[in-house]
């Protein structure tokens, strides 16, 4: 029996084991994903559409907007799917909010690359108040701290500033010179510049440096490495590649053992990889741009990082299909082996896949991942997990949903992914916001950037 179709054939006695062990140690185990996910939408309007991974217990709740909060789009109402008994606000607006973190103060920091500066939200009363904390940057967008010491990623530097409340200390240099649109020789072109940021419990600085395009393969060749996640060592020094064949790993977080996690943005427009016919073709399809075929590959990828770990892109690509080649196979998204790219290594010499270690978790093709946060406890079912804001497709023929997912953590690796909040995407494809980052609140809840509506929202549990 191939072993692909066995995995997915004892997925579900998987599945019951990790629930039991989760019980066995004294937290819930989030339900297993599966289909024919029951969710409750009102009958009368359009309603939003269903999210893209698992949703059970999530119902249709309208989304509560501040009297002052109410222009576009939030003019006229919003339905979001949330679990039962929650709620979800806007808490904030914030043109083109992309990632955040939590100060050591309470204060919720959000990045606006666009704009060149970081915004500070401080609780109260009557909402929170919102202040410039630091402008004039170039493109800052990953952030994190390290006690009192704020390190913001920038398209072409990582500074640290010690962090003073309102007010940010002098700026200290961890990295300079990285490649942004503006590096010579990329003759001002570059699709992923927004660069991450994440320090190890070592001290070490890692960065992602994303790809100059969606297939360039000189990436991995380039000084300083791009298409990668750079390290700078403990007290500093230059950066040196960490894992590479990283297409556009924005998403950069450390988990609760130590190790380094990245949520990646994975290529457009795979040619077939196979020599066989797709669907009721005659003759090879190898090599052929088939667009229900793009619709579901490459999967995009949450990988645990190793020193050298290899992500294979551009030259071989993970394979979710549970029947590889196969139109319409069931789709089996952990540990998904590689297969060559059709287009840049198709005689499998510029990179051996066989190699390359399986990534540990996937999500559909183009969901688009962002911002990645670990350390969450949420109420059952949920648990300590890893939090994803999945921007949604902009080139699937059936639009990818935009929406914040969980994948709970399991002793050092991730279970399946599940979906925390959705309904930003109606049926028809028409979209009213797009999450970016959710990271955990002291107050426990959980707070969402979207760019598209100019928003935080919180999301909050019962009681919070």
């Amino acid at each position: 029996m191939p072993q692909r179709l066995a995995r997915s054939l004892v997925a579900g006695a998987t599945v019951a084991l990790l629930a039991l062990a989760a019980a066995c140690g004294g937290a819930a185990a989030p339900p297993a994903p599966g289909d024919g996910d029951a969710v409750a939408v009102p009958a009368a309007g359009p309603g939003p559409a269903p999210a893209g991974a698992a949703t059970q217990g999530l119902v249709a709740s309208p989304v509560t907007v501040p009297p002052g909060d109410a222009a576009a789009p939030f003019d006229a109402p919003r339905q979001a799917l949330i679990p039962d008994g929650w709620s979800l606000a806007v808490w904030a607006r914030v043109d083109s909010a992309r990632m955040a973190v939590f100060a050591p103060d309470g204060a919720l920091l959000v990045s606006r690359p666009g704009a060149g500066e970081v915004v500070r939200l401080v609780p109260g009363p009557g909402g929170p108040a919102s202040t410039t904390l630091v402008s004039g940057l170039t493109q800052p967008h990953g952030m994190t701290f390290v006690g009192s010491t704020l390190y913001v990623a920038e398209s072409n530097a990582v500074r640290s500033y010690p962090y003073e409340g309102p007010a940010l200390g002098p700026p200290t240099t961890v990295v300079d010179d990285l490649p942004d649109a503006r590096s010579p020789e990329l003759g001002g072109a570059y699709a992923h510049a927004l660069k991450s940021v994440a320090v190890g419990p070592d001290g070490s600085v890692y960065i992602s440096v994303g790809s100059t395009g969606n297939v360039s393969p000189q990436d991995r060749e380039a000084d300083p490495q791009r298409a990668a996640i750079l390290r700078v060592p403990p007290g500093g020094g230059p950066p040196e590649p960490f894992a590479r064949g990283v297409r556009n790993g924005t998403g950069l977080a450390v988990a609760p053992d130590g190790a380094v996690w990245t949520a990646v943005n994975n290529r457009d427009n795979i040619p077939f990889p196979y020599d066989r016919p797709y669907g009721e073709d005659d003759g090879s399809a190898r090599g052929r741009v088939i667009p229900d075929y793009v619709d579901d590959h490459p999967p995009e990828e949450l990988a645990r990082l190793t020193p050298g770990r290899d992500l294979g892109w551009p030259y071989c690509n993970p394979d979710p299909d549970v029947t590889p080649g196969v139109p319409d196979s069931a789709l089996d998204p952990s540990d998904p082996p590689f297969v060559a790219d059709a287009e840049t290594n198709p005689d499998g010499r510029a990179l051996d896949c066989a190699t390359l270690t399986p990534i540990e978790q996937t999500m559909g093709a183009h969901s688009a991942p962002l911002g990645l946060a670990f350390g969450t406890t949420l109420p059952a079912p949920y648990g300590q997990g890893a939090l994803v804001g999945v921007h949604g497709s902009w080139n699937r023929q059936s639009p990818r949903a935009p929406e914040v997912s969980f994948y709970p953590w399991r002793s050092g690796d991730l279970g399946g992914q599940r979906t925390l909040v959705g309904g930003f995407q109606a049926p028809d494809g028409s979209r009213w916001g797009r999450p970016v980052a959710a990271v955990p609140g002291p107050d426990g809840a959980v707070y969402v950037t979207d760019d598209e509506a100019g928003a935080v929202y919180r999301l909050a549990p019962p009681g919070r």
